[in-house]
């Protein structure tokens, strides 16, 4: 049964990126499997029962819609100015108090929303799967500018001087005016045809756009007119089939003072120069791709079977492991105080030490899963759920 999966995936994933929802629908049973779906061996692991070292506590909680609709999307919550602004799959958005959640505005659009909203000088920025970016007054969610994209947008925009970053899932980094939407440069890069569903979101430095590509690749671009200037290797293939050679840099790249922090599926986490693309250290031992999370000298962050690690900014070595969590699907780390807060399939939100990583409480915010990385703002952390459950949590 296992081999036939994997080759229907594989016939699956060769169909193409030319219409968007056969490569959406091929990609998404991609990811399940790596990610630990049904077809994954290892079932996930019975939550254990503890002494609770804190006391985890809802604001509030609200509905946004569908949510992501079941779906592996990048819809994940926009906060700035006092407001929380969260997108649903069929094309709803929401504006709430960030403090109460009590309800601003909303509108109702026809986009199958798929990644986003970036949030910046009173714009809202949305891609879909049909290819669309949109934005919005963040004042009361009026459609500004829509433009089109070759192909489905699964990382969420990013708004650098005027300038509104968008990635596509055929490879494509599209500039566009923030205010007018117009087009400014474009940058085309081929992308292999196995691939776990998701890209990375862009990383601006300076004047230069970060990439990272399904082939291993680190692509630094000119911000002002997408110029290639660096290109890294971050992961070679290897194995001898499609699925052995799979590597992925689907990870958000982080950037701390001048160094870029990146892992990937099958690509472990480097440590890249962002001046001239330089590896300054790798560690093939990890493979991730949900997303980093840093504190003054540590990495964290979440590996393809569900353990949570923190590791060393300098070297890239390992420093604890957090074992009890694995399989089940844990989002990307977030950093609060001295906390490290991580989301489940379950629907469940973790609060592990970062001393040691052990678990110190926990809250289930839905019974459905919880995939892109929690928010920490102004002292509050805010959850979104696959079904559309926004919710903001504090602990003590």
């Amino acid at each position: 049964m296992r081999k036939i999966t994997l080759l229907l995936l594989l016939c699956l994933a060769l169909v193409g990126c030319s219409a968007v929802d056969t490569a959406k629908e091929s990609m998404a049973g991609i990811f399940d499997y790596f990610s630990g779906g049904e077809d994954n061996a290892a079932p996930p692991t019975p939550l254990v029962e503890y002494h609770p070292e804190l006391d985890a506590q809802v604001l509030w909680k609200e509905s946004i819609g569908v949510g992501a609709d079941g779906q592996t999307l990048k819809l994940m919550p926009a906060i700035g100015a006092g407001k929380v602004i969260a997108a649903d799959r069929e094309g709803v958005v929401q504006a709430r108090d960030a403090r109460t959640g009590n309800l601003l505005w909303e509108v109702e659009t026809e986009n199958p929303f798929s990644a986003g909203p970036a949030l910046a000088a009173g714009r809202i920025i949305l891609g879909s799967s049909k290819a669309k970016v949109v934005a919005l007054n963040s004042e009361n969610g009026e459609q500004l500018w829509e433009n089109t994209v070759s192909s489905e947008v699964l990382a969420v925009p990013v708004i650098a001087r005027g300038t509104v970053i968008i990635r596509t899932t055929a490879g494509e980094v599209v500039a566009l005016d923030e205010k007018t939407g117009r087009r400014l440069w474009s940058y085309e890069h081929s992308v292999p045809a196995l691939s776990i569903r998701g890209t990375g979101m862009p990383l601006v430095i300076k004047d230069h756009v970060i990439i990272g590509y399904d082939n291993g690749k680190l692509v630094a671009l000119e911000l002002k007119n997408g110029k290639y200037v660096w290109e890294a290797t971050i992961a070679m293939p290897k194995g001898r089939s499609e699925i052995e050679r799979l590597v992925d840099l689907d990870v958000d790249p982080i950037d701390i003072d001048g160094t870029i922090y990146i892992a990937g599926y099958n690509g472990g986490i480097s440590a890249v120069s962002a001046s001239d693309g330089e590896v300054l250290w790798r560690n093939e031992k990890i493979s991730s791709h949900t997303g980093l999370s840093y504190d003054t000298r540590h990495l964290y962050l979440s590996d393809s079977i569900g353990q949570v690690l923190q590791i060393e900014q300098s070297r890239g070595a390992g420093l604890w492991t957090q074992k009890e969590l694995s399989h089940r699907k844990l989002t990307a780390p977030a950093l609060y105080q001295d906390y490290v807060v991580i989301g489940d399939y379950d629907g469940y939100v973790h609060w592990l030490s970062t001393r040691d990583g052990r678990q110190l409480g926990r809250v289930q915010i839905s019974d459905t899963s919880i995939d892109v990385k929690p928010i920490v703002a102004d002292g509050i952390v805010y959850v979104y759920a696959k079904d559309g459950t926004l919710a903001a949590l504090t602990a003590h």
